[in-house]
């Protein structure tokens, strides 16, 4: 027994000892005499300014939205407000490649700096492979500052901070916001890559971006400034240690605007850019609310009250008719199930699309979706799983939504309430999106922006997807519709190979959704 005492102490006591050490050896920098900073007000003398302060003066106390319908146009709407600034740019994002988009959108904001736009850069560390060179050349240079949520103190290999401080690290900042002058603000799923707007010839994600004027931009710009100055975040110089090179950057940046995806990118964004100035979409002026998680919530120390999801759930109150959901990562847990399904047996309509199996990139979500898809079948609630369908193209959209639906897999978070609201922003419907990573969104009073989520689910959302359903048998099949005169049904589910049903039966089995 005394054996068995002491292997059980060294098991537990060499471990504490190595991580003890490994906290000593890489240590967070001190950020107490840090200068803090705030966001620069909208000013009626900046084009953008002047601008919306006009539309709000004419539509009192409401806010403009306007749903950026793809990927085009949500990369020509970022890089037109970089050109426009005159006075800030503030971003914040989850993931940033350095691919054509991210190289053309970091330039724009180098571009913005050299003007004397304040630029302030906001990322996640685990969002930035290969990143650390460029993010300290543009760190380096006059008016452009960047800074990092939650980073690892070990650059090389990065995922080694997470052996001696997982706790820490296992919570991100998955917001996504792009706020121009304080007057204009881009919210939603995107992060910044290729795949997230139709760049190049690869899959791409279906996501979904609105551009905002008005009252909820100083909302948004305040919440910036917390995450910006909160203890969560450190400046790029203290955590990238290195030589600053920033004639490598302006390399990257002539080798990606001379490559063949820009070439073919410059006049799809000339185009879409001309669709909105020849008013392709009308801003819409109506009740906005923002809805951000306290980034406490980054340290893991926050309340009931400084959580997203708490406040979501009052503003939204009781659904009446249906609700309308779609999620990239949708897990539902107990806790969601039940809620889904008390919905359905009350007599409400409930549509939840998310991606099919062979359309996620994070076999775990899946299964952890899996595990709850009978139960809410049993309770009559619609799934939709998006399929893959790698043959469309931008220009042959479905635009079921106000997003399209082609591409390989779906990103999009959003959903509709009663015909009503919709909300748009980075928050999945699953365990993580609730309690470890940092979410916003934006929760917008439009019919006419909700009636188009539910109508997809009306209509054409069923040639596009796999539905899930149990059978007068009880055994759950996969229902394909091809068109109007063929439909395929699925006695497994579609696109499974046997390791992978293996894997969704063991993970089903484990209590793993905190990790997912």
């Amino acid at each position: 027994m005394k054996r068995i005492l002491k292997l059980l102490a060294a098991l537990v006591f060499v471990p504490a000892i190595a991580i003890f050490a490994a906290r000593l050896m890489f240590p967070l920098p001190d950020i107490s005499g840090r200068q803090t900073t705030q966001a620069i007000p909208a000013d009626p003398d900046t084009r953008l300014g002047r601008l919306m302060i006009d539309g709000a003066s004419q539509h009192l106390g409401q806010s403009g939205v306007i749903p950026l319908q793809n990927g085009y146009d949500a990369l020509a709407s970022r890089l037109a407000l970089a050109a426009a600034a005159e006075h800030s740019i503030d971003a914040q994002y989850y993931i940033w490649h350095d691919d054509t988009s991210g190289i053309l959108l970091l330039n724009s904001f180098h571009q913005a700096a050299l003007r004397g736009v304040r630029v302030r850069l906001l990322l996640d560390d685990n969002g930035v492979p290969g990143l650390d060179s460029l993010m300290a050349a543009l760190n380096a240079q006059d008016n452009l500052e960047i800074r990092l949520f939650n980073p690892s103190t070990v650059r090389n290999p990065k995922m080694l901070g997470y052996t001696f401080d997982f706790f820490r690290m296992n919570r991100r900042m998955h917001n996504k916001s792009f706020i121009a002058d304080g007057a204009a603000a881009i919210i939603g799923g995107r992060n910044i890559g290729d795949e997230y707007f139709q760049v190049g010839d690869g899959d791409f994600y279906v996501d979904m971006d609105v551009l905002a004027t008005g009252p909820v931009v100083s909302d948004t710009a305040a919440v910036f400034d917390d995450y910006w100055n909160s203890a969560s975040v450190f400046e790029v110089e203290t955590i990238v240690r290195g030589t600053v090179d920033l004639a490598a950057f302006q390399a990257r940046v002539a080798e990606v605007t001379a490559g063949d995806n820009a070439t073919r990118l410059k006049g799809e964004l000339l185009s879409s850019l001309h669709r909105y100035a020849q008013g392709a979409a009308a801003m819409e002026w109506t009740t906005v609310q923002l809805l951000a998680d306290d980034p406490v919530k980054g340290l893991g120390i926050a309340t009931r009250d400084q959580l997203m999801t708490t406040r979501l759930g009052e503003i939204l109150g009781d659904v009446d008719e249906r609700l309308d959901l779609v999620s990239a990562y949708f897990v539902p847990g107990q806790a969601g199930t039940e809620y889904f399904v008390n919905l359905a047996r009350a007599g409400k309509q409930v549509h939840i699309l998310t991606n099919a199996l062979n359309t996620t990139d994070v076999l775990m979500v899946h299964a952890g979706y899996s595990k709850y898809r009978r139960e809410l079948l049993e309770a009559r609630v619609k799934l939709y799983e998006l399929k893959l369908r790698r043959q469309m193209t931008p220009e042959s959209d479905l635009q079921i939504m106000p997003f399209g639906v082609s591409g390989a897999s779906l990103h999009a978070k959003t959903f509709a309430v009663d015909g009503k609201r919709v909300f748009i922003g980075s928050f999945n419907f699953d365990p993580r999106s609730a309690t470890l990573n940092s979410e916003m969104g934006y929760l917008i009073e439009s019919p006419t922006l909700a009636n188009r989520v539910s109508n997809g689910f009306d209509g054409p959302l069923e040639t596009v997807s796999y539905r899930p359903e149990l059978t007068p048998e009880d055994k759950m099949i996969w229902r394909e519709v091809i068109d109007d005169e063929k439909t395929t049904i699925y006695q497994e589910e579609p696109g499974t190979t046997w390791f992978q049903q293996f894997a969704i039966a063991v993970i089903g089995w484990l209590p793993v959704e905190w990790l997912l």
